[in-house]
């Protein structure tokens, strides 16, 4: 596997899965579906895709709409406020589909509860064959399971897939020792091993998420995806990131 450390104008992952929160949709609004954020979001993807030929699935969260976690506490049954969570990241990976096709970029939806009237159940290898033809794959509804996060169903789609690396898109441009928006003095890191991240539980994304890809032994790259061109830097080994491997 590649290790993000080279710096030229050749790609340096081939095949990647775009991990985004569902609260980067929401923009600069409290709640929901901010849809000029998506577009932008779009319009970083199809510049990439056009000007490096990389293979790229998604997984989006659902914190924007609703949170298992949250709704468990309010009183909800788990397992069944999990399944409302899921829900929500269909709404949103039907929102990126319908964003990154607004400006032709082929897409398809899969999800792995299966809804056959808007999307496409999971299969894994439609799902590659599709990448292989161009076309951006958006995974929907986490592993259809409660109890795993979407953080979790990223990494098991990326293992899968068999990505080149995961990479998180994030509101910073890397992983920080503590948040650099509450404490001026945060240390930011070039490049942190799987071990470290759980060890010093740097909370990246969750530690099961982490332990596979530290098992499969796929890189996460950790970056900024509101600076206009990171994504296509990183791809490229350049611009700002944190590589974890």
């Amino acid at each position: 596997m590649p290790d993000g450390s080279e710096s030229s104008d050749e790609l340096v992952y081939k095949r990647v899965l775009l991990k985004l929160s569902g609260e980067a949709l929401m923009g600069p609004s409290e709640f929901g579906i901010h849809m000029p954020t998506c577009l932008s979001f779009a319009e970083e993807i199809a510049s990439a895709l056009k000007n490096t030929g990389v293979e790229l699935c998604l997984v989006i969260g659902g914190g924007n709409i609703f949170r298992g976690l949250q709704g468990a506490a309010n009183g909800m049954e788990r397992a069944q406020a999990d399944s409302m969570g899921m829900l929500a990241t269909v709404m949103n990976a039907l929102a990126m589909q319908s964003a990154l096709e607004q400006i032709g970029v082929p897409t398809r939806v899969q999800s792995a509860i299966p809804m056959n009237t808007v999307c496409e159940p999971y299969i894994r290898r439609r799902a590659i064959r599709h990448m292989e033809k161009g076309r951006v794959v958006i995974f929907a509804a986490g592993t259809g399971n409660p109890y795993f996060t979407t953080d979790t169903g990223a990494a098991l789609r990326a293992a899968e897939m068999n990505c080149h690396a995961m990479f998180k898109g994030t509101q910073v441009d890397g992983v920080y020792s503590a948040d650099p928006k509450l404490d001026a003095s945060a240390e930011r890191y070039d490049q942190l091993g799987y071990q470290e991240v759980l060890a010093r539980d740097l909370r990246v994304m969750d530690a099961s998420a982490v332990s596979l890809m530290r098992d499969t032994n796929i890189p996460i790259v950790v970056f900024s995806l509101h600076n206009k061109g990171a994504l296509q830097e990183v791809l490229l080994g350049k611009g700002t990131s944190t590589v974890i491997s």
